[in-house]
């Protein structure tokens, strides 16, 4: 059995720039569940600590969206021990570099972003 670091309970912080890039790669979860799986197969519960805001039956209907897209597989193990466990695929491999220039782009126009948000608001609320 393969002994993996834990993932973060931090990963994805409040204000993490993913949240004010204005498009998304699938729905709002998906790219911070392939952004779990990227150093290898996690376990459904190990994914629950970083993305402990989104609730299981969400997690489970984007795990199954993304299965469905071909970008993540899932493989139940025969030893119940080991569980399910969920792996980006060659296709969700490939989604990593044009995922991680675009948070390097959010990152870069962070205060943009930020200040366009907060405009938008009280326009929105009034």
């Amino acid at each position: 059995m393969t002994v993996r670091q834990p993932l973060p309970s931090d990963l994805f912080e409040e204000l993490c720039p993913s949240s004010m890039v204005p498009f998304r790669f699938g729905d709002k979860w998906s790219a911070l569940v392939i952004r779990c799986l990227e150093d290898g197969p996690r376990r459904f519960s190990e994914l629950r600590v970083p993305l402990h805001r989104v609730t299981p039956k969400m997690l489970t209907q984007t795990l199954r969206g993304l299965e469905r897209s071909g970008l993540v597989s899932r493989t139940a193990h025969a030893d119940p021990a080991l569980g399910v466990e969920y792996a980006l695929t060659p296709l969700g491999r490939s989604l990593l570099k044009p995922m991680w220039a675009l948070c390097d782009w959010a990152a870069e126009h962070w205060e943009e972003l930020l200040e366009a948000h907060e405009a938008y608001e009280p326009r929105r609320l009034a």
